[in-house]
């Protein structure tokens, strides 16, 4: 784990993994910008879509219709499934699933190039992008059933998870993938996209301005990158 923790050093140096490095930090400008473009193209994605097939809004997790109940299934009541129900829960599920990527992508840049100067865990990063397909899972799998909930409940209480965090900004960061798990979930995941533009911009900003500078928080990073470079030598 320490051998991947810092990802990014010197331009043109080598990572402690032995893997060779970005040659240029991205600045917060570009990443806003960058930032913008995408979300941008996503929602414009979106909308075009909506004007061009307005029937495939059904099936999507916007803040509207859950494609289950538009199919009339109930898993226990009927036990034959149409193509066509089958088909809707199929793309509700693509949607989903699919959307947690597409809005935890951003999210995922941001952290990166937040943390670049200090260093960053490229499985945490992967983690960020994973967790919410297993949180909107775990959700549809659940709905009403208070049996399941209680289910999943020990499951978790029964692993120990070790999950060492470096600062507080990382737990942020994972509520964040978590909230957008729950919000592909429950068929809101047009709430989480909107929160990733907060949650994203805020983080891009205050970088950018440097809030909450600290003078020991420079000497540790100094401290830390001394420590890399002789590890290098």
């Amino acid at each position: 784990a320490a051998d991947e923790r810092h990802c990014c050093q010197d331009p043109g140096g080598v990572s402690s993994a032995g893997f060779p490095v970005i040659q240029e930090a991205i600045s917060a400008q570009r990443l806003m910008l960058s930032l913008g473009v995408y979300f941008l193209i996503l929602f414009g994605g979106i909308l075009t879509l909506g004007l061009t097939k307005p029937e495939w809004l059904s099936v999507m997790p916007l803040g509207g219709s859950d494609a289950i109940e538009i199919a009339g299934l109930g898993l226990i009541e009927n036990s034959l499934v149409s193509a066509s129900q089958i088909g809707l829960i199929t793309l509700f599920l693509a949607f989903s699933l699919g959307g947690t990527i597409l809005v935890m992508l951003p999210i995922t840049w941001t952290y990166i190039a937040t943390k670049r100067e200090i260093g960053y865990q490229k499985s945490f990063s992967r983690a960020l992008i994973v967790l919410p397909i297993c949180a909107a899972t775990i959700v549809l799998l659940i709905q009403d059933n208070l049996a399941l909930a209680f289910g999943l409940a020990a499951m978790v209480a029964a692993i120990r998870f070790r999950v060492v965090l470096e600062e507080a900004i990382d737990g942020v960061y994972i509520f964040a993938a978590i909230c957008v798990g729950l919000a592909a979930g429950i068929g809101y995941l047009g709430i989480g996209a909107i929160m990733a533009v907060f949650f994203c911009f805020t983080n891009a900003i205050l970088w950018n301005m440097d809030y909450g500078k600290n003078p020991l928080d420079d000497a540790r990073s100094a401290k830390r990158q001394a420590k890399l470079d002789g590890q290098r030598v």
